[in-house]
């Protein structure tokens, strides 16, 4: 990886490395006692040029199945893009979001992965153990791990492993769709973030929180 990246760059690489390392190590697994009525979701996208990071927080309510609250943040992006690293270019803009909520919430559904990431730290594990909030990394796509694939119905799903390790979860959210792959991020175990995320999600694939704060997010860009 470090090959593609201007040689400016490798010593910073080198940091995040040992920043990835101390948040994994920081991160709590525990099962949540009850699942909360208030979940935010967070997602971010770049502008067309590139430029600038797009950020978007969404508090979600389960019971009433609305969104109360959306906040929103834009910042430059000073950093490359590196595979494996990209909390540290969309991170400052999601942490700045999701800080400008003003609605309680239990819970942050991040698009993107948790545990299930070369060092363990993608982007729902350093943002939820940066901010002490309890979080889990829901993303549409595999980064790394070997899986079968679960069954066609809702609520199925199958361990993510990466050799020996389960690092997450391969979750079918409803039937005959596409799997997310589900992993813990701070403050949550495997089971509670699976039946977290199954608990926000209505009739699409993506779990409210995260599918609206991704239509903001394309709000911003237009």
């Amino acid at each position: 990886m470090l090959r593609k990246v201007d040689p400016q760059w490798a010593e910073l690489v080198s940091q995040w490395k040992a920043t990835q390392d101390e948040l994994a190590r920081r991160m709590v697994v525990r099962p949540l006692e009850n699942l909360p009525r208030f979940v935010a979701g967070a997602d971010a996208a770049f502008s067309a040029d590139k430029r600038f990071v797009l950020a978007a927080a969404v508090v979600y309510d389960r019971i009433e199945r609305r969104i109360i609250e959306v906040a929103s943040a834009r910042q430059e992006a000073l950093v490359p893009y590196v595979p494996g690293f990209l909390s540290f270019r969309e991170g400052p803009a999601l942490a700045e979001a999701i800080g400008r909520l003003r609605h309680d919430f239990g819970a942050v559904l991040f698009d993107g992965q948790g545990y299930a990431h070369p060092r363990r730290c993608g982007l729902g594990v350093h943002l939820s153990a940066s901010l002490n909030v309890v979080g889990v990394g829901v993303a549409k796509s595999r980064l790394i791990g070997t899986y079968d694939e679960p069954g066609q119905k809702a609520g199925s799903f199958s361990k993510l492993m990466d050799g020996p390790d389960q690092i997450g979860i391969v979750l079918r959210t409803q039937d005959n769709v596409r799997p997310l792959f589900v992993s813990v991020g701070n403050r949550i175990d495997l089971p509670s973030a699976q039946r977290l995320v199954l608990a926000c999600c209505t009739r699409y694939r993506l779990p409210e929180p995260t599918r609206q704060a991704d239509i903001e997010v394309g709000r911003i860009k237009e």
